[in-house]
């Protein structure tokens, strides 16, 4: 897809990591530094997205496959309403999750992860993908003790781990690796780092 004038932040990792607090921290930063902000993500609140969320405790109901497509269309979807006109306009915008994560968490399912990345042919490269990483069980941990939440369907143990490989073994030019088991001030210093860099060089 054609580049626009906006930047395209992505944020990635398996689940426990932080990545929503810290796309939440940068976005406060990026708008008193003065800049227009959407923060977006996916699986979306849109027709598609329900649907899968509708799947967190009950994923065994569909395919492989047709849980793939429902994160294609959610994100053509996604794509149209959000993404490219907030791009044109010239926004930064950071999303949470993107797909990446669909090659990852679809890929750990049994598809290759390859093959989903190039679905995706239609939808904006990212500027940036902010790869947060931890050790599954921590992540694990995280979610049970900090959030006091019952792991869902896509947060088992074993399945994150698979996750977790998928991510690790990703090449892609744009993506910068943060490690996430710091406090939170720390990885967020990390993040504003590699985010003024990019803007920096996008300026200049």
């Amino acid at each position: 897809m054609k580049r626009s004038s906006g930047r395209l932040i992505v944020f990635e990792g398996i689940d426990g990591t932080g990545k929503s607090t810290q796309l939440r921290l940068l976005e406060s930063y990026l708008e008193e530094c003065g800049n227009r902000v959407v923060a977006t993500r996916e699986p979306t609140n849109g027709t598609f997205g329900r649907k899968i969320r509708s799947l967190y405790h009950s994923r065994r109901a569909i395919s492989r496959e047709e849980e793939l497509a429902l994160f294609i269309d959610d994100r053509r979807e996604h794509v149209t309403t959000v993404l490219a006109p907030a791009l044109a306009a010239g926004r930064i915008v950071l999303c949470d999750r993107y797909f990446l994560s669909t090659a990852a968490y679809q890929g750990a399912a049994g598809l290759d992860p390859e093959k989903i990345i190039a679905r995706n042919d239609f939808a904006p490269t990212p500027d940036l993908a902010l790869v947060f990483e931890l050790d599954p069980h921590e992540a694990l941990r995280r979610i049970t003790e900090h959030r006091g939440e019952k792991p869902n369907d896509f947060e088992q143990l074993d399945y994150l781990k698979k996750v977790d490989t998928v991510f690790r073994s990703m090449r892609l030019p744009y993506i910068k690796r943060i490690d996430a088991s710091p406090i939170a001030e720390l990885i967020q210093q990390h993040v504003r780092d590699v985010v003024d860099e990019l803007l920096d060089h996008h300026q200049a």
